[in-house]
């Protein structure tokens, strides 16, 4: 399909023109974005979001005061302005919280205690203890290919359960959701159910699994490794007689109140939107200030010296702090949901940025053609690829694509075809030598060792003690290049003159089925 290609400037040869007000002199290109979102203009945000946390026990989230909070900050700032339309998009959502961390443990033969486990999003709360039972279809080894493995897919995997003994099922990740696993296993009559990874390279970690939620069985669910099922299955295929105990804690609290923050420019063609989103909600557990104050921050200051540079877009720029993300991606989706066909064709593109200030970090930009990764990106995404690479490309710095999977908040816009892109600093990956030799940093490490943990703190992100220069550590070098491209790709989609292929088109790759829905599996 013939790809519309954009004029940007990348340098000093660059011919994009920015319409400055009437008082203010016209850049030539993104440079004087660049210049005035910096590094310390975001930290002061981030620093102010670790403050709402310290005052609300320590977290964030939406459904908390610290959300809130949060929330009536960036809009302070914004109003302040004078130069955008400011609204707060209120919604209700589900929310999952757990008591205590899941655990796994077996009884009998060779009791053993496994660490290597989560409590499936949405799960019941219970504790049995009970005789393990394998469905059918299980793999292992596991495909050449991944979803391959049927186990728990369909009703009749399932032996039926015990009317008398308690009984767990033990099945593998695979073709169909986790959320079907689970149902299938309560409705033939299994008292919990463990799920393990499929087992192929980058598929062999622990589950951080959703069941979504709609999920309203009764039974508790366990996410773990291959390397747990795999011991598991063994000994039942052994002729072994395998009693575990499976304890979750968590709850869901429905119609809980929380809110998306919106922000238009008043000028700028409203036929050509540009989506400018980041989350605004920690995780329940911590005040999430890489994950994603680093984002929030970021767009809030590029909003912020816009309008102070008196830049009037040739499109309009919507600027959306999205809420309830770590919750499923529910505020985007709300968002997106509440648009009509012509509102949604009028959003040219969606620039997402969640994570830019990982201290380990790499420089990720979303692979929109779907040439590097098992990409889901919608027609266009390509163009916002190249965009992002092209700018990294005139400063003389490498990247890596990462696939649009389903993991944030570009999902709603994709899914409905509208063209997506943006840049990702890494959360629980691993460093290899090889990104450590490029990028800095320490291989064999996470990208953001505090990753959805009470540790993702201003300090962790800028890694460094209070009160030593703010550009010491690698956290910051890493957010100080990815804010200059998030400035850079801000200016050249709200003043282009090209359109981008996408939202009349529908979506390129087939049927959208992402794997992730949020930072959660969902299959």
């Amino acid at each position: 399909m013939r790809r519309v290609l954009m004029l940007v400037a990348l340098a000093a040869a660059a011919l994009l023109a920015l319409a400055g007000s009437s008082s203010a002199a016209a850049p030539a290109d993104s440079q004087a974005l660049r210049d005035a979102v910096n590094v310390e203009g975001v930290g002061d945000h981030m620093a102010a979001l670790q403050a709402i946390a310290d005052a609300n026990d320590g977290t964030r989230a939406s459904g908390t005061p610290g959300f809130d909070a949060s929330l009536e900050y960036v809009k302070e700032k914004l109003e302040a302005t004078g130069d955008l339309d400011v609204a707060v998009q209120p919604f209700l959502f589900d929310v999952f919280i757990e008591g205590a961390p899941g655990e796994l443990e077996q009884i009998s033969p060779d009791p053993t205690s496994y660490s290597d486990v989560n409590t499936m999003e949405y799960s019941a709360a219970g504790e049995v203890t009970g005789q393990l039972v394998a469905v059918n279809d299980i793999v292992i080894p596991p495909g050449a290919t991944a979803n391959t493995s049927t186990a728990g897919c369909e009703a009749g995997d399932f032996v039926p359960a015990s009317e008398t003994e308690t009984q767990v099922a033990v099945i593998q990740r695979g073709t169909c959701t986790f959320q079907q696993k689970a149902e299938n296993a309560a409705a033939a009559g299994y008292d919990a159910a463990v799920i393990f990874n499929e087992g192929q390279p980058g598929r062999e970690g622990t589950l951080f699994g959703t069941l979504s939620a709609d999920y309203n069985q009764a039974i508790p669910v366990i996410g773990t490794s291959f390397a747990v099922g795999e011991g598991l299955y063994s000994q039942l295929q052994a002729g072994e007689t395998v009693v575990v105990r499976v304890f979750t804690d968590g709850e869901t609290r429905t119609d809980q109140p929380t809110a998306n923050l919106i922000a238009k420019t008043k000028t700028g063609r409203t036929d050509r939107q540009v989506v400018v989103g980041a989350h605004l909600d920690s995780v329940y557990g911590g005040p999430g200030i890489n994950d994603n104050g680093s984002g929030s921050g970021q767009n809030l200051e590029i909003a912020l010296q816009m309008a102070r540079l008196g830049i009037q877009p040739r499109n309009q720029v919507v600027f959306a702090w999205w809420g309830a993300e770590e919750s499923g991606l529910i505020g985007s989706q709300y968002y997106v949901d509440q648009l009509s066909k012509k509102q949604i064709k009028d959003i040219a593109v969606n620039l997402n940025f969640d994570m830019v200030g990982s201290p380990n970090y790499v420089r990720f930009v979303y692979d929109g053609d779907a040439s590097d990764t098992a990409s889901t990106g919608s027609t266009g995404s390509g163009v916002v690829e190249d965009v992002f690479n092209d700018y990294f490309a005139s400063q003389g710095l490498e990247t890596e694509p990462t696939a649009f999977d389903g993991r944030s908040d570009y999902d709603a816009f994709v899914a409905v075809g509208i063209p997506a892109g943006g840049t990702f600093t890494g959360a629980e990956g691993v460093k290899t030598a090889e990104q450590a030799a490029v990028y800095g940093g320490v291989a064999g490490e996470q990208y953001d060792p505090c990753y959805h943990e009470a540790c993702d703190t201003y300090d962790s992100v800028f890694n460094h003690p209070p009160g030593l220069p703010l550009l010491q550590g690698n956290g910051a070098k890493g957010l100080g290049e990815m804010i200059d491209a998030g400035a850079h790709a801000t200016v050249a989609f709200a003043q282009t003159t090209s359109a981008v292929e996408g939202t009349d088109k529908g979506n390129a790759n087939g049927k959208y089925k992402a794997d992730y829905l949020g930072s959660y599996l969902r299959r």
